[in-house]
């Protein structure tokens, strides 16, 4: 049974930094798309970043608009992303949901995923 399960979560004051992970099991995800997506109260999911599988162990990161220059994605083995958020602002207060996807086309899009985790509560405070 495959599944994704986020870690690293918590309350940090704007400004500060955390650092989230996924670790994935029940198959092996190397070339798989993993990404992180955000939903805040009140507002629909939207993507955060992803990492997409190009060869051997190389993968492309992307990052989402709103959180470029302050988060980086990466891809710390075959199954196991992780999501570095520096300069956090209370508009980045969300459940942040990592997911995965044999589909790197798409990685912007919440349909292109096939598995996701339960969730990890970020709370910036002002």
């Amino acid at each position: 049974q495959e599944q994704l399960v986020e870690s690293g979560g918590g309350l940090v004051q704007a400004g500060g930094s955390v650092r989230l992970s996924c670790a994935a099991s029940g198959r092996t995800f190397s070339r798989y798309t993993m990404g992180w997506f955000r939903q805040a109260p009140r507002k629909e999911r939207e993507f955060v970043a992803a990492t997409t599988w190009e060869s051997g162990s190389f993968y492309s990161g992307y990052l989402g608009d709103p959180v470029k220059g302050r988060f980086t994605v990466s891809r710390d083995d075959a199954n196991t992303v992780s999501l570095q958020m520096n300069s956090l602002k209370p508009e980045d207060t969300a459940v942040y949901y990592c997911a995965a996807s044999e589909d790197s086309s798409r990685y912007r899009f919440i349909t292109n995923y096939n598995y996701w985790g339960q969730g990890t509560k970020v709370t910036v405070s002002s």
